[in-house]
């Protein structure tokens, strides 16, 4: 199961160098990848707003 960003999302950049298989999209919001997603949960550990969380 990957994980999801929540509206919550600050767009800070933490998450992206913590992901080890490049799975999240930049944007307002970020995104995650399902299809890219190895459900490791190294970004959610690493997000500071705590807006990511398995889907």
């Amino acid at each position: 199961m990957a994980y999801v960003i929540s509206d919550d999302c600050i767009a800070c950049g933490t998450c992206i160098d913590e992901c080890p298989v490049g799975a999240i999209s930049e944007g307002d919001i970020y995104s995650i990848d399902p299809s890219v997603c190895t459900d490791c949960g190294t970004c959610a550990e690493a997000c500071p707003t705590e807006c990511i969380s398995p889907a």
